[in-house]
């Protein structure tokens, strides 16, 4: 019989897209590194202290698009209560990050769990679902049309040059105003507002990447204007670029 919750860190290297789906509630903390993850038409990054809540037997898609670190937990279904959403990506206070930094010295064993190590996991449990409730905004639509998806790609594949609507819709092969319903059918938002959401999510990777100046990552993801950065930045993560940083590094 396995423990009813284990821990376990792990570094990889750069990876595509493939499918993780365990019969576990799974809690996925990032400590180094950037992790992508798409499920039910949204994609979400989880750079360092943050994590992400994925309920028991719900398939999602990984792809690492730089070297990571990861803290996993595992709890069995019967141990706690399912999540308060299939897939939740969060802050972790500082209360949390201690509580998963005790919980890694209990690994997947057929050894029961000792009465303080059941504790400490319960804890866990208990301050990350709560903070599951206030999912962080840093996500994107994944689009479900191949169009929309194809969309959404040649945008995210151009981000630092002067893409223009016009003709991400030509090379989709939609007039312009059938490729807008599209955005708003399946996203709720235009293209310039999901454009700016990518730009942003492609700066924190930037930033939990290393130490290249803030100005340098406004441009490669491209604004022309560090002040034009900042604010859409902060519209996003309620933050400035260098707070988001300096969360990284607690």
């Amino acid at each position: 019989m396995t423990r009813k919750a284990y821990s376990f860190v792990r570094t990889f290297a750069r990876e595509p897209a493939r499918v993780l789906n365990v019969d576990r509630h799974y809690l996925l903390c990032a400590s180094a590194g950037v992790l992508r993850l798409e499920a039910q038409g949204q994609a979400w990054l989880l750079p360092p202290a943050r994590a992400a809540l994925i309920e028991a037997g719900r398939a999602i898609q990984v792809s690492i698009p730089q070297p990571v670190t990861t803290a996993s937990v595992l709890f069995d279904t019967g141990f706690t209560p399912g999540p308060p959403a299939p897939l939740t990506v969060f802050d972790l206070t500082p209360l949390a990050r201690v509580l998963v930094s005790e919980c890694g010295a209990w690994g997947d064993s057929d050894e029961p769990l000792t009465a303080y190590a059941e504790t400490l996991f319960a804890a866990l449990a208990a301050v990350t679902w709560r903070l599951a409730e206030q999912p962080s905004p840093v996500v994107v639509p994944a689009g479900r049309s191949p169009e929309l998806r194809r969309a959404l790609h040649l945008t995210a594949q151009r981000l630092g040059s002067q893409i223009s609507f016009e003709d991400v819709a030509d090379e989709v092969g939609l007039a312009p105003r059938s490729l807008a319903r599209r955005f708003e059918d399946e996203t709720g938002m235009t293209w310039r507002a999901v454009l700016r959401r990518m730009r942003v999510l492609r700066a924190i990777e930037e930033l939990a990447a290393g130490d290249t100046p803030i100005t340098k990552i406004a441009f490669m993801v491209g604004y022309t204007s560090l002040s034009a950065f900042n604010a859409a930045f902060r519209q996003l993560t309620a933050r400035t670029p260098t707070d988001y940083r300096a969360s990284f590094r607690p």
